[in-house]
């Protein structure tokens, strides 16, 4: 997406800077604290509701510090974003992430020590993975430890608690994203989008296997039904593209799997949320869902 008719190159409007930081992509984040949150038993209120906000800063950041990283290789294979189009010099894609960074820090800082804690190792493996470690082996890795303190970060301080939910929400990433390194030139064997599935199929599992949160039997059954329709809803929706990509993985077919995986965070925090005795906290994680697909049309997530 170049610049428009009439105009010049160099430019930045807000709708530039939107796309930098994949503006829509960061309604997948919140979830993360959420379904922490309700891990540990505090799924709302005053002690978690900066720690959303911190979530969203930290991933914006990243996402302008990717493409600050990536300005060099972009400049070949996507000369349609923000710095290669010449929309975003690489001097203020820089800045927005350190300055999201400083205040997603300042955001964990308002919830207490224990967010803060846990959000700046979270920080620096956000910078390390878009710095340094992206192209090398460990990068999915990394990617996955930093959706997995994301949610640790909403637990404030009851890590033990969350660990499961964090657990999986790593893994989910780190398969999405070694299946993103192929979305340019498409996956060279069925492989890797196959084993996204084997991963989506097993987490989609934990999601609702194990000890349901509630008092009651009938409580109980509630929040085990709850999880099992958002964990069915990540499975059909994630799985389903990635089977398409097993089937045929070019680099389009691989994309709209990437751009699945990143959507489907949303069903899979909501299922662990509701797991953990919090159907209502649950619902509004997984009404975004609808929304972020549609924004995905007008801003890529990927």
């Amino acid at each position: 997406m170049g610049p428009g008719p009439g105009r010049a190159v160099g430019v930045t409007s807000l709708r530039d800077l939107a796309e930098l930081v994949r503006l829509p992509a960061a309604l997948t984040v919140p979830g993360d604290s959420v379904a922490g949150a309700a891990a540990a038993g505090w799924p709302l209120g005053r002690r978690t509701a900066a720690l959303p906000v911190a979530s969203a800063c930290l991933y914006w950041a990243g996402m302008a510090l990717n493409d600050w990283s990536d300005r060099e290789l972009d400049a070949v294979e996507r000369p349609e974003r923000p710095i290669p189009s010449g929309r975003v010099s690489p001097r203020q894609a820089l800045a927005v992430a350190t300055g999201l960074t400083g205040l997603g820090l300042a955001a964990a800082a308002c919830a207490g020590r224990p967010a803060l804690r846990v959000a700046v190792p979270l920080a620096a493996t956000v910078w390390a993975y878009d710095v340094l470690l992206k192209p090398t082996p460990v990068g999915p890795l990394a990617m996955g430890t930093a959706r997995a303190l994301d949610v640790l970060l909403g637990a404030s301080g009851q890590l033990r608690a969350a660990l499961p939910a964090a657990l999986s929400v790593g893994g989910h990433t780190l398969a999405v994203t070694q299946l993103s390194r192929d979305e340019v030139s498409g996956a060279k064997s069925a492989a890797v989008p196959a084993a996204a599935l084997a991963s989506t199929a097993l987490v989609a599992v934990a999601a609702v296997a194990g000890p349901v949160a509630g008092d009651r039997p009938r409580t109980r059954a509630l929040h085990r039904l709850a999880a099992a329709a958002a964990a069915g809803t990540y499975a059909v929706t994630v799985g389903r593209r990635q089977l398409d990509a097993v089937q045929d993985p070019s680099a389009a077919t691989v994309r709209r799997a990437v751009g699945a995986g990143i959507h489907g965070m949303m069903p899979l925090q909501a299922a662990f949320a509701a797991r953990n005795g919090s159907v209502v906290a649950a619902i509004p994680v997984a009404a975004v869902f609808p929304l972020a697909r549609a924004l995905s049309r007008k801003v890529s997530p990927t």
